[in-house]
């Protein structure tokens, strides 16, 4: 096999891990404290993570591990909103596909910190996003219910992370940065379940095994697919695949949960899915055209 479909394969194996970690985390907070659970989750990735990037971290200076440690605080409130949005709604698909918008909040959030306008291809995509959310929200009116508007805040709060980790990361080794960012949102969700939280006398075994499952399967497992098959996929491609993951989410919801989804819903997942498409329309064809022209060539 090619090393490019290669790569293919080991995004679309972590899209489709990312996908099977929203129905893990909802079946394990029926019975688990959503930030404990968080908070457990992510700090043994973290831990399972550790040896393999030892000595990346020891490499890293202190003033590049501390600043990799604020934008994990960043993460932090991400996941906050990210779980409660999952415990307070029906369904995990309508969520997955307001969470994709965080992809298009990124442009103006940068245009705001750091004066970069975004080009051409936000511009065209954002009036789509809109209409596509509009569709997606609209069952109760023009208000946004609780779960709605958690998703709305968890994908701003994504969009900050990427906005600052994207100029942060080439400075620390990948997994280096991902095992830290991984170990402070573990840390500080335990922190804020110890305070706001309480946890159940017992716990019903299946729920751990859906937490195992968040643990090896969406977190460890899908970090180590995405990162190998970065290396060998082209950028363009694994963009382009990853889109997939609200897709693959709303197919698990309507297969778990029967979370419905009228022809409006549908229609706004579409418009949603061709927003993003379009912001990356420019290097998706520079990329076809290369790897035509590459063709040619031979």
């Amino acid at each position: 096999m090619l090393p490019e479909r290669r790569g293919d394969l080991l995004i679309l194996t972590a899209t489709l891990l990312a996908s099977a970690g929203w129905l893990f985390s909802k079946e394990a907070i029926t019975a688990l404290p959503p930030a404990g659970f968080v908070g457990w989750r992510f700090l043994l990735a973290a831990l399972i993570l550790l040896p393999f990037c030892q000595r990346r971290l020891r490499a890293t200076s202190p003033a590049n591990l501390l600043k990799t440690a604020a934008i994990g605080l960043v993460m932090t409130l991400n996941l906050i909103f990210w779980i409660q949005a999952v415990a307070h709604s029906e369904g995990i698909g309508e969520g997955a596909f307001i969470m994709s918008l965080a992809m298009l909040m990124v442009p103006p959030l940068t245009w705001l910190l750091f004066r970069e306008r975004p080009g051409r291809p936000f511009w065209l995509a954002l009036p789509i996003a809109v209409s596509g959310l509009f569709l997606l929200t609209s069952g109760n009116g023009l208000s946004l219910s609780l779960g709605q508007l958690l998703f709305l805040l968890a994908s701003l709060s994504l969009a900050l992370y990427f906005s600052l980790n994207s100029r942060f990361a080439r400075r620390v080794d990948p997994m280096a940065l991902t095992c830290v960012q991984l170990g402070v949102t573990g840390i500080m969700h335990l922190i804020y379940s110890a305070l706001f939280e309480q946890w159940p006398a017992q716990v019903p075994g299946h729920v751990w095994g859906w937490f195992a499952a968040s643990v090896l399967l969406a977190t460890s497992l899908r970090f180590f697919c995405q990162s190998a098959g970065q290396k060998y996929s082209h950028v363009a491609n694994a963009a382009l695949i990853m889109m997939l993951e609200p897709v693959w989410t709303v197919l698990i919801s309507l297969f778990w949960y029967q979370e419905p989804m009228p022809p409006q819903k549908v229609l706004g997942c579409v418009l949603i899915l061709l927003a993003l498409l379009s912001f990356r329309s420019r290097p998706l064809y520079e990329w076809y055209r290369n790897r035509r022209a590459m063709r040619m060539v031979r």
